[in-house]
């Protein structure tokens, strides 16, 4: 260990120095330093659009820098290609895998670098590689014959990260690595992270979770308009700190909360059964209320909300959303005044090949013009004005979605809601994936629905959200009930939680054990 630490006091294993990118008229990094230690695991921090994925693209060989110098354990480092690059030891997992999902686990491991003679791959050294390669990373288990799309993501994960290292590497970038994991292999992934570590890896950590970034690093980088807003050890450095250098100014409360004024019931459901989830659901809502729903991955959360708008059938149990009482179709629910946000953006949150502007109006077209015909400057003007209020970072209403980060299209989604003036919000994971300036906004905004100080509303609006976070539900909601196993426990006041006790009840370890 003494080794370890004199060579890498001595010698970065990665030096990135005055490393600049400009595309068109847009600076996306302006002499960026970052330096990473043989054995540590650096976080890369940064609002969407501050420089990381430029960043990272030009590290693991995706991009050019248009000037600046990258050395790797003192050599000069300078990839024509992200092959070239892994070759080098550079292992980049993004947060979307790319794996062949019709490839097995051993195809997938030794994919792009297959050992071959005179042409012919060899079967005994592939399957050596991979065992070995699973066996390093403690995940055995893993069959090398099944193939990838069988798997969970998180042990998709895991392959992915076992292709980086059958191949020598010696940085290993993880891009928001638990974006879409369960609670239960977050806690697997770290634990990884820190065997790597001890075995001398070396590892860039980038995410949004500031709190992963506090428990798993040793020293972070915050990139702020694609320059170094400040760096150092992170257990100097507080969450509120990292916010501050992300966002160029105080964040004094994350959360703010208005005053609320509870009304009458506008969503109340009994014994709801759905197919395949919930089990069993029991829920109150009222006006000017925000009723946070918590629970691990597959516990039935978004088959509850889905159940709720009709997207999902119901088979059983009572439900009522405001004066009307039964289940209904989506249809019908968006003219009942309800509003659903998905928790997956890509595939049922917005039409990524469709306009901002089709976006936002697509559920309400009614509006904008008589008898079936539709104005697009009608729509373009309505749009534009959420398109102010919610600051979409964009070229104007006609720009394509797909243009847009992951933060703005979120905005999008939500702006669609808006736009329709929804009663009841069915919010599912509605700041997942996107950067700590984004989610403020949005928890501004809830707050705001809540409590009818919105400009644009006449009375508070109800608001029902499923997250993972459980921050976020702590900081936003008035009350929160746990689903464990497809049944929703009763809900209480946000000031009888605590995380500790959410996870409990998550897990099974208080009611549902």
């Amino acid at each position: 260990m003494a080794g370890l630490e004199e060579l890498a006091s001595s010698v970065p294993r990665l030096h990135m120095r005055g490393i600049s990118k400009v595309f068109g008229a847009t600076k996306a990094l302006e002499s960026v330093q970052l330096s990473v230690a043989l054995g540590e695991v650096h976080g890369l921090v940064g609002e969407n659009g501050a420089g990381k994925s430029t960043l990272m693209k030009i590290l693991s060989g995706a991009l050019a820098a248009d000037s600046g110098e990258m050395f790797l354990d003192g050599t000069r480092y300078r990839p024509q290609s992200p092959l070239d690059a892994r070759l080098s030891g550079i292992g980049m997992i993004y947060q979307e895998l790319s794996l062949a999902s019709h490839l097995t686990v051993e195809e997938n491991i030794v994919l792009g670098l297959e050992p071959r003679r005179f042409g012919l791959m060899l079967r005994k050294e592939i399957r050596r590689r991979a065992v070995d390669a699973l066996r390093e990373l403690d995940h055995p288990e893993i069959n090398p014959d099944i193939k990838v799309q069988r798997l969970s993501v998180g042990a998709q994960q895991i392959v992915e990260i076992a292709r980086s290292l059958s191949s020598g590497c010696k940085i290993l970038i993880l891009d928001e690595p638990t974006s879409s994991l369960a609670q239960q292999d977050v806690g697997r992934l770290f634990q990884l992270i820190r065997r790597l570590k001890r075995q001398g890896q070396s590892i860039v950590y980038i995410s949004h979770f500031l709190e992963e970034v506090k428990a798993v690093t040793d020293r972070i980088t915050v990139l702020r308009d694609g320059q170094v807003a400040g760096s150092g050890n992170t257990a100097e450095i507080s969450i509120q700190e990292m916010v501050r250098m992300m966002v160029g100014r105080t964040v004094e409360q994350l959360y703010p909360r208005s005053q609320r004024s509870k009304g009458e019931p506008v969503l109340e459901a009994k014994d709801l059964k759905g197919s395949p989830l919930p089990v069993s659901a029991s829920l109150s809502l009222c006006r000017g209320e925000v009723l946070g729903i918590a629970g691990l991955v597959g516990a039935g959360r978004t088959e509850l909300l889905k159940s709720l708008f009709g997207l999902n059938r119901v088979l059983e149990g009572s439900l009522r959303i405001g004066m009307y009482t039964g289940p209904a179709s989506p249809v019908t629910r968006w003219l009942q005044g309800t509003g659903f946000l998905s928790e997956d953006r890509k595939a049922e949150g917005v039409a990524l090949r469709l306009s901002l502007s089709d976006n936002m109006t697509l559920c309400c077209l009614r509006r904008f013009g008589p008898c079936g015909l539709v104005f697009p400057s009608r729509m373009r003007n309505a749009s534009t004005r959420w398109i102010q209020e919610l600051d979409i970072r964009c070229k104007g209403p006609m720009q394509q979605i797909q243009a847009l980060s992951g933060g703005n299209q979120q905005k999008v989604a939500l702006g669609r809601l808006l736009l329709h003036d929804a009663d009841l919000l069915l919010l599912d994971e509605p700041t997942r994936g996107i950067d700590v300036k984004s989610k403020a906004l949005i928890y501004k905004i809830i707050d705001e629905l809540a409590s009818g100080l919105s400009p644009s509303q006449t009375q508070p609006k109800s608001i029902l959200m499923v997250s993972s976070y459980l921050p976020e539900l702590l900081g936003v909601c008035d009350r929160i009930a746990v689903m464990c196993r497809g049944i929703l426990g009763r809900a209480k006041p946000v000031s009888e939680w605590t995380e500790h006790d959410l996870m409990l009840e998550a897990t099974g370890q208080g009611r549902c054990a």
